[in-house]
């Protein structure tokens, strides 16, 4: 009975909590998701700082490591508001990725570098350190930082030391 009791007494707060995550969790969805334009750039940005990161490993060693495409994948089809020479050069910066991914998939298969041997990751590298100028530039000309904004935390980062 005491147990039962405790409950009883405390009923008001544990629905006052449970109606503050629902409300939170409520109003994170109405703001949506980064779909917005800054936010699309921002997750590209980020997928061509991985492979150019690859890229500078696998050019000193041959690892077989996958490069990243997938918001391209998401993404491609929602672009039409950056400049159109951007476009081409993310185009054919991913194109090239996803032919060095099907090498690196064979190369893996076979058990042999050698297939990985006639990649050209210079004009790999040169594509994507132009999309990655280009990107950059729209984001400061746009949202005046190259840098994705900070994320509000919410109550669980607080409560979990995220903050």
């Amino acid at each position: 009975m005491n147990v039962l009791n405790n409950i009883q007494e405390n009923l008001p707060l544990i629905i006052a909590a449970i109606i503050l995550v629902v409300v939170q969790n409520f109003l994170k969805r109405r703001r949506g998701p980064a779909a917005s334009q800054p936010g699309l750039v921002q997750d590209l940005l980020g997928e061509v700082r991985y492979n150019l990161g690859l890229v500078n490993v696998f050019s000193h060693q041959y690892q077989a490591k996958r490069f990243v495409a997938t918001m391209w994948k998401l993404d491609k089809d929602k672009l039409d508001f950056l400049p159109q020479p951007l476009q081409e050069s993310l185009s054919n910066a991913f194109a090239m990725v996803e032919d060095f991914n099907q090498q690196i998939a064979v190369a893996k298969k076979q058990k042999s570098t050698a297939y990985m041997a006639g990649l050209n990751i210079d004009k790999l590298k040169a594509l994507l350190t132009t999309c990655q100028e280009g990107l950059e530039g729209w984001l400061l000309l746009k949202v005046g930082s190259k840098n994705p904004p900070l994320k509000a935390p919410d109550m669980f980062d607080n409560l979990l030391g995220k903050r």
